[in-house]
């Protein structure tokens, strides 16, 4: 099982984002979904992350494909920028919340500028619409911002709309949950 479930608010920088994570992480930690102290359940960097708790089992849609028994089953918390999509199967399509029409190459060729931080913004090359990328309309769930939270290996079990809805309620603002598929 090589799979990750990203959380990632889909705003490109979200204010005091060191912050909102220490919260949530308390947030998740007080109702048993992750262990507070750090081990190497993990699968980037060091390897450091919050391993599984039994609370998982109340906001995972499927609690029995929850991956209790494997040693990467950790929850780690991106403080950077990144880019969230899926790495299997992406297809890198988007469109123009204002005029309905494709703009994903170059929404995509963007990231460029957007990966340093020049600008949070794309402007749409057929109608001049502008707005943060995460406002463009993409046929998979993406997202790009400083901030993201990888549940490892929890893929196939899921998480519930109320667990997803809480989320976004402690990050004030949508969230978009990407599903990966590593090999």
């Amino acid at each position: 099982m090589n799979t990750q479930s990203i959380i990632v608010p889909r705003q490109s920088t979200v204010p005091v984002h060191e912050a909102r994570a220490r919260a949530i992480l308390r947030w998740l930690v007080r109702e048993k979904i992750v262990q507070e102290q750090l081990t190497t359940c993990g699968r980037t960097g060091n390897r450091m992350a919050h391993a599984l708790g039994p609370g998982a089992r109340q906001v995972a849609l499927h609690p029995e494909k929850l991956p209790f028994d494997t040693p990467v089953n950790g929850l780690e918390v991106m403080l950077k920028r990144c880019i969230y999509t899926p790495t299997e199967g992406f297809k890198e399509e988007a469109g123009c919340p204002q005029c309905r029409r494709e703009v994903g190459e170059p929404l995509f060729d963007s990231l460029e500028e957007w990966m340093p931080g020049v600008s949070d913004n794309f402007t749409c090359p057929l109608c001049g619409f502008e707005d943060d990328i995460n406002g463009f309309l993409f046929l998979q769930p993406c997202a790009f911002s400083n901030l993201g939270f990888i549940f490892n290996n929890w893929g196939d079990a899921g998480f519930t709309q109320a667990f997803i809805d809480s989320f976004a309620d402690w990050l004030d603002q949508p969230v978009a949950v990407v599903q990966v598929r590593l090999a």
